[in-house]
């Protein structure tokens, strides 16, 4: 496992290197890196939950060697004059910070996680807005959202500060256009619809940049700019001014809850599930390095037991958590239900710990309902309003991953371990269904089977699919908020607990439409 979580850091560290070659040119420019941007930018001490970091893996290229994950922002939640924000910052430092899809798909995320969290939302802004050279339709047009999204965080009530660092032209000039606060760097930054090559190209204008669009002509003549500051520094220090001038905690309480930490160590996690699936582990152990004082009680425990249902407290948050011990059998289904709804009349929030194969088949389980008592299960989650944090800490297959919140069911978090596994089913379980076709096929036909052709299909789809299983590959695809060290998932899920409370507790005051400018 920790061998999966040094991979982890690496790719991690890809983005961060490459960026970081582009060091004597923000130098040369008077800039800072966009990793010391978010660094002023966040309060020192208090923690940054990040996002998405491997968004992007392997759709750059094929070559699992030179792939570089989440290379074109930075995302995530933190605290900025005391107020908890999301945060994005783009990453000029690669590709001059032009989005990609996957970058764009983590983009929509990350504002859709800030609408229901009731996050404001702070973007560092240097981006050359699409990757021109890599142009696809599909990408422009669900592109618009981002623009959509910012108009209906301001028109929630949330506010939105876009800085203006450096270039920001096309569609990526309506960053800083769809935000309430714009700061702006003189001399650096620059918002226009089209750069001066493509006026030229267009209508055969000869446009200067910062008559075009600098950060000072938006201050004095279109009003775009609200702050115009002097470099880097100055415009970091004034988007945490105008946060604090917000007073956005004023109605607030503040609380402190009394915990006790867990009385087993979280570096035990390191060895606690297998990274072998058909090595069984009890879900139970984990759960005592995650709760306060390693304290829970069980619920049903001698009820369906494959399904673990308990309570607990975590960071003296009540919590109730769902774990398997192997597939979801009808009763386990039944109980998880009960379970669930319990909570959500109680307001207790739900931990999903996803290590399951699935819900039971056979003739025995679909005679006891095993359809109909998983749907039930599958329909809780669904409309289960209580706070909802998924983990995938070991499999997490078919119509399971659905009863245990997987990302179609829209956890308020979902976090994966990188030593996890997700997808419709197994490799080796695809393969040998596929086979098991075949077979049935031939003979119904009365023909000779290839066995050589049948092995190489085996070992084609085996590998289709456990390749598409790997959390590096589905993290790249967005298809969670983001992968963690197994050991820091105590201090992950408190921190999204308390996000989600602190969401839960804000009143907003919402608008018709987002506020603009006159």
């Amino acid at each position: 496992m920790l061998d999966t979580v040094r991979q982890l850091r690496a790719l991690e560290a890809r983005a961060e290197t490459a960026s970081e070659k582009r060091r004597a040119r923000f130098e040369e420019r008077g800039q800072i890196t966009p990793r010391e941007r978010l660094a002023r930018l966040i309060d020192p001490g208090l923690p940054f939950l990040r996002l998405h970091s491997l968004a992007g893996y392997m759709a750059d290229t094929k070559d699992e060697a030179t792939s570089v994950p989440g290379s074109t922002f930075i995302g995530g939640i933190g605290f900025v004059s005391g107020v908890r924000a999301m945060i994005v910052v783009d990453d000029s430092g690669i590709n001059a910070g032009a989005l990609s899809p996957f970058a764009l798909q983590a983009m929509l995320s990350m504002q859709e996680i800030a609408l229901r969290q009731k996050l404001p939302f702070i973007h560092l802004v240097e981006s050359a807005g699409a990757n021109l050279m890599n142009y696809v339709v599909d990408d422009w047009a669900r592109g618009g959202a981002v623009f959509r999204n910012l108009a209906r965080l301001s028109a929630a009530g949330l506010p939105t500060i876009a800085v203006l660092h450096g270039p920001s032209t096309a569609g990526g000039a309506y960053m800083p256009g769809m935000s309430d606060y714009v700061i702006g760097v003189r001399k650096n930054g620059m918002a226009a619809l089209a750069g001066a090559a493509l006026v030229y190209a267009a209508t055969g204008e000869k446009a200067k940049e910062e008559e075009l669009g600098g950060a000072e002509m938006h201050a004095t003549v279109s009003g775009l700019v609200e702050y115009l500051t002097e470099d880097d520094i100055h415009a970091i220090a004034m988007a945490r001014d105008v946060m604090a001038r917000l007073d956005w905690n004023r109605d607030m309480k503040r609380e402190a809850r009394a915990f006790a930490p867990p009385r087993l160590s979280a570096d035990e996690i390191a060895g606690l599930v297998p990274l072998d699936m058909k090595v069984p582990y009890d879900v139970r152990e984990l759960a005592a390095r995650l709760v306060d004082g390693s304290e829970f009680t069980e619920f049903k425990p001698g009820y369906g037991p494959q399904t673990v249902c308990l309570q607990a407290s975590i960071h003296g948050v009540a919590v109730g958590i769902l774990g398997n011990n192997g597939p979801i059998d009808p009763a386990g289904a039944t109980k998880a239900t009960h379970f669930i709804q319990a909570c959500e009349q109680a307001g207790t929030a739900l931990v999903f710990l996803n290590n399951t194969t699935g819900y039971m088949v056979g003739t025995a389980y679909e005679q006891a309902g095993m359809i109909k008592h998983g749907s039930k299960m599958i329909q809780a989650v669904a409309n289960a309003k209580v706070p909802k944090i998924t983990l995938y800490v070991g499999a997490s297959f078919g119509a399971g991953n659905y009863g245990m919140a997987g990302i179609a069911f829209e956890p308020d978090f979902l976090f994966a371990w990188p030593s996890s596994q997700s997808g419709v089913m197994g490799g080796e379980q695809a393969a040998r269904t596929m086979s098991t076709v075949a077979r049935a096929g031939a003979a119904r036909r009365g023909d000779a089977l290839d066995e050589e052709k049948l092995a190489a299909q085996e070992a084609a789809i085996k590998s289709l699919f456990d390749r598409q299983s790997s959390p590096f590959y589905t993290s790249g695809r967005v298809l969670d908020h983001g992968l963690i060290d197994p050991r820091d998932s105590r201090s992950v899920i408190a921190f999204c607990l308390l996000t989600c409370l602190e969401a839960r507790q804000r009143s907003l005051r919402p608008s018709s439409f987002g506020v603009a400018r006159p």
